[in-house]
């Protein structure tokens, strides 16, 4: 991990700018997620018959043997996806507030931007348009487009990569797990970790923290319109 504060030359050979949803373009204050799991471990607990506890315990077991708790119910049993991300993701979006500056900070980049996630796209619609930024992006790459199979495995960044024709060398990926950025430096992009605000609790549970990635990580921001604000091309004056 770098010390360095980014600048616009860091970033000059980035042609596309590639932001995870969740927690990373919106605050993880909105806590999106919460409704996210519990509506995970209901589902679990309707389809195996199970109480809210084992329920839980098995989502998060799922959770970490397949990097998705859709990933590891399909791994071990016969769902429908589309069912389960249409319930998963039957939000309140009150929380989210508009985002007008990063809208203009994402508008000012300069090259093609994308929403790369592990949702889907119709949750990711609603989430940047309730910001604001939808407009902003070229395309929303979700699970389904994905083939079901999430970050961080390398396929799904494949599949991402050759679907729009990007050069991982001049990327940048913006993610708030580092765990979602190892790829993305093997790949030569460069990567920027999005975390709370440095006097904010996190919300994440302590499953979700990630430890010893930080070597996939180039920079680190808990203000990512700053951020973007900083690394965009200095004006020539004249």
């Amino acid at each position: 991990m770098t010390h360095t504060p980014p600048s616009p030359e860091h970033f000059a050979h980035v042609e596309t700018w590639i932001f995870d949803l969740d927690n990373t373009l919106y605050p993880r204050s909105a806590n999106l997620f919460a409704q996210i799991d519990a509506k995970m471990t209901d589902y679990v607990a309707e389809l195996l018959s199970l109480d809210h506890a084992a329920a839980k315990k098995l989502q998060k077991e799922l959770y970490h043997e397949q990097g998705t708790t859709l990933a590891g119910l399909m791994a071990r049993y016969d769902i429908n996806p589309d069912d389960f991300l249409l319930r998963v993701h039957d939000l309140d979006y009150s929380p989210i507030e508009a985002a007008p500056e990063l809208g203009e900070a994402i508008a000012a980049l300069p090259g093609r931007k994308f929403i790369f996630t592990n949702g889907d796209r119709p949750h990711a619609e609603r989430t940047a348009t309730k910001l604001g930024i939808l407009e902003h992006f070229e395309d929303i790459f979700d699970i389904v487009a994905a083939e079901l199979l999430p970050k961080p495995a390398a396929l799904a960044y494949d599949r991402f990569l050759a679907r729009h024709g990007i050069d991982g060398s001049r990327a940048a990926m913006f993610e708030d797990l580092a765990r979602n950025l190892v790829v993305p430096k093997t790949l030569g992009m460069k990567t920027v970790l999005v975390v709370p605000p440095s006097l904010e609790e996190p919300l994440a549970d302590v499953w979700e923290k990630d430890a010893g990635f930080t070597d996939e990580v180039d920079y680190v921001t808990d203000d990512l319109t700053n951020f973007l604000r900083t690394v965009q091309p200095t004006p020539v004056s004249g």
